[in-house]
């Protein structure tokens, strides 16, 4: 009995913990895996997650954060994931839907303008959250233009934290970002 991974994606300061929480407290059984925890396991040698360098870090990481996710849905656990899971990285998770038993994936990229992901993530006030500018405007900018993808954002810049959550909720009802295997691969 498999059930749905959702992918809750976009900048930092775009609402993504907010709202992948009461996302999965509207199912009966769930999770929500906030990746930001997975990077603070690493005790030491670990690589700020935004740095160049930090790629072979980043790819092991998300590769634990994949299978945690799928065997919680293999599970019947409707699993939300919350992080910053780019274009770039999301062919770790289609390639596994491929599978019969895989469970069906959700890529919702919460976007709201420039200005706004900064104005929020700089308001953070959780320890070591990222609010330097220029790590924020360079992680906007790589989710500003998600070519094949761009069906899967929703623009969040006016909208409450419930708005947002109502429009995240619509569109995993709809079905309508359900992920296709084949173009997630071609990213």
């Amino acid at each position: 009995m498999s059930a749905d991974v959702i992918i809750l994606t976009g900048p930092p300061g775009a609402g993504k913990s907010t709202t992948a929480r009461h996302l999965a407290e509207s199912f009966s059984r769930s999770v929500h895996l906030h990746t930001d925890d997975f990077w603070d396991y690493i005790v030491t040698g670990g690589i700020l997650p935004y740095l160049p360098e930090s790629d072979q870090q980043n790819q092991t990481v998300m590769r634990v954060i994949q299978q945690a996710a799928f065997t919680y849905a293999a599970g019947g656990f409707n699993t939300v994931v919350d992080g910053i899971i780019g274009p770039w990285m999301i062919g770790r998770f289609a390639a596994d839907s491929r599978v019969a038993a895989a469970p069906r994936l959700h890529y919702v990229v919460l976007r709201p303008s420039r200005d706004e992901a900064v104005r929020r993530a700089q308001a953070r006030t959780r320890p070591g959250a990222l609010v330097d500018e220029g790590p924020i405007v360079s992680l906007w900018e790589q989710f500003a233009d998600l070519g094949g993808l761009e069906p899967h954002a929703i623009d969040t810049t006016d909208q409450t934290p419930p708005e947002t959550l109502q429009a995240v909720a619509d569109a995993i009802g709809s079905g309508r970002f359900v992920l296709d295997p084949a173009a997630a691969q071609s990213t």
